[in-house]
């Protein structure tokens, strides 16, 4: 099993019960497929330039375990999810 960080930035124009079910809902693709380190919720934050029409985001990172076949499979979760403006996942050094 690999380590991977991935960065989310989720729509600051939604409800926050919204935003929690997205982050419910990608902690649980997680898990079924690898073991989560470390959650933490940066906040809202101003973006570096208006992306569909935000200008602001809020920011989450996950520290992660799983295999390597399986982040095609969250980068695909994260391209459908509307809520979800940007993403990144970096596998990290052991």
């Amino acid at each position: 099993m690999n380590k991977y960080e991935t960065v989310i930035l989720v729509s600051n124009k939604i409800t926050e019960e919204q935003r929690k079910d997205v982050i419910s809902k990608i902690k649980k693709l997680i898990s079924a497929n690898g073991k989560i380190i470390k959650t933490e919720e940066i906040g809202e934050r101003r973006l570096a330039y208006e992306f569909r029409k935000h200008t602001q985001a809020f920011y989450y990172v996950i520290n992660f375990e799983s295999d390597a076949e399986f982040i095609s499979e969250l980068e695909r979760n994260y391209r459908i999810t509307d809520e979800i403006l940007k993403f990144i996942v970096i596998r990290q050094e052991n």
